[in-house]
């Protein structure tokens, strides 16, 4: 028997921050619980400080914005940080519309993200 697993994201590690990319274009049902999973097992390894590239995801349901908050209040309860970037024009306008542009930090890109990780945390 044969099982293929395939993952809708990547994970680099570096020192002070995890770079968690989407390759998926949906955050849905269908990938978002193991996207969650992987955040648990991140902050549960200590990591604290995370940024989620979200810049293939071109569509995202209540499943992915779930998994997206528990990112963020994982990364809060180890005094850390989360940044989500790279949205695109149908997920913004959702993170907008549930008002989480208020509490989520929200980079344009990985670049900007990158920079604030490496000059603003531990």
């Amino acid at each position: 028997m044969y099982i293929a697993f395939v993952m809708d994201y990547t994970v680099d590690k570096k020192n002070k921050y995890i770079v968690v990319t989407t390759t998926a274009t949906k955050l849905n049902t269908a990938n978002a619980p193991d996207l969650k999973s992987e955040f648990v097992l991140l902050t549960n390894e200590g990591h604290k400080n995370m940024i989620l590239d979200m810049s293939s995801c071109e569509y995202c349901d209540s499943s992915g914005l779930s998994s997206i908050l528990v990112a963020n209040r994982l990364c809060e309860q180890l005094e850390g940080k989360f940044i989500l970037t790279g949205l695109q024009p149908e997920v913004e306008s959702l993170i907008k519309i549930s008002l989480l542009d208020t509490i989520l930090e929200i980079k344009e890109n990985v670049d900007e993200a990158i920079d604030y990780m490496e000059n603003e945390v531990e």
